[in-house]
């Protein structure tokens, strides 16, 4: 009697969430029914081959997913100008507004304020409101794994990385490379170089140029968002990291890896809590367990062997036993940064990474 009961009452469950599946998947198809417009403004183009192209990727995913009209504005610059971008799409229709670059902060906050009615996301922002969400993956997750690839692939012992600006984000991610790199081969060196553009194509290629001319740099790792450091070093036949996107098809015999985007996993689940209406203005910063950052699958140029000690890592990263910026970590000027069975917090990581770790080269301009 006792075994009938049990049964019957694991049928009588499996029912109830039968039906709670189909009210819910309902009510998500009634909230789409409708197509809702979202804006998104670019600094860069939606076809730029990086990380103007990993959003439209992301967000055309969603769009499907959710019924969305997306009106896209490319190429707007990261001044008070955006703000006319923005009351533009507000002006057409759209309910939901992104923004996908730090420099839009100060003005898509303003918007924020002046129309309390519209959701605003700002991607790298560090500043929120009741309808201002700021969000980011943990892409120095990625970087780290990214840096094992270096280690294991140089013979020189001298890896470049070329650097958009020494802000926090960009600050985090070539510690986290280079913590990968020596990881696995504590001879090396990671030489940076600023670019101070995320998109100039003529800087980031100068700096790119700066860093093998006075460097033996057999790979080459990037923060920025342009084409030119992947082109000059290709010329160069040296190895590439690249960033943001898969371009292994424009490089097929230098490509290794990159950090690469999926914004689909951030972009759909938020705009349904929109359309929910749920909406919260927090920070997001979700990690390779989402599936929002990734690597690149790695090329035919990849020493053999390497791909199994990713592997391991990744793992490691995913099951949440270990994260890049566990102690002890020292320095580039011999100081202890974080103690031994020490991790660095989330506030300290956004904000407070203006120091590099140990082996990092700074390239000062002349």
């Amino acid at each position: 009697m006792k075994k009938i009961l049990i049964t019957i009452l694991i049928f009588v469950c499996a029912i109830v969430a039968g039906l709670l599946w189909i009210r819910v998947s309902h009510q998500d198809t009634d909230i789409t029914k409708n197509q809702t417009k979202v804006g998104f403004i670019l600094n860069g183009q939606v076809d730029d081959h990086s990380w103007g192209e990993s959003h439209f990727n992301g967000m055309e995913k969603s769009a499907e997913k959710l019924n969305l009209n997306v009106i896209y504005k490319e190429n707007v610059p990261e001044d008070e100008r955006c703000v006319e971008a923005i009351e533009e799409l507000i002006s057409d229709g759209c309910k939901i507004i992104f923004c996908n670059s730090f420099g839009f902060g100060t003005w898509e906050l303003e918007c924020a304020k002046k129309h309390p009615d519209i959701s605003f996301f700002h991607a790298t922002g560090v500043e929120q409101a009741d309808n201002l969400a700021t969000y980011f993956g943990r892409i120095y997750q990625m970087r780290y794994l990214s840096g094992i690839v270096a280690g294991l692939q140089t013979q020189t012992n001298e890896i470049g990385y070329v650097a958009a600006m020494p802000i926090a984000e960009v600050n985090r991610g070539i510690n986290a490379f280079t913590l990968g790199v020596r990881a696995v081969n504590p001879d090396a060196k990671v030489y940076v170089k600023w670019s101070n553009s995320w998109i100039g194509e003529e800087e980031n290629g100068e700096a790119t140029k700066s860093l093998l001319a006075e460097h033996n740099i057999d790979v080459l790792a990037m923060h920025s968002d342009a084409h030119s450091p992947m082109e000059i070093a290709n010329e160069n036949k040296v190895w590439i990291i690249g960033y943001n996107v898969d371009n292994s098809a424009l490089f097929p015999d230098t490509y290794l890896t990159a950090p690469v985007w999926n914004w689909e996993h951030f972009y759909e689940p938020r705009i349904l809590e929109c359309l929910q209406g749920k909406f919260r203005g927090i920070h997001y910063w979700e990690g390779v367990e989402t599936g929002i950052v990734d690597l690149a699958p790695f090329t035919k140029n990849v020493k053999s062997g390497i791909a199994e000690k990713v592997d391991e890592e990744r793992e490691r990263l995913m099951n949440g036993t270990f994260d890049v910026f566990y102690g002890p970590i020292t320095d580039n000027e011999g100081n202890i940064r974080i103690k031994e069975k020490q991790s660095m917090t989330d506030d300290a990581m956004l904000n407070d990474m203006f120091w590099y770790v140990e082996g990092v080269v700074i390239d000062e301009a002349e």
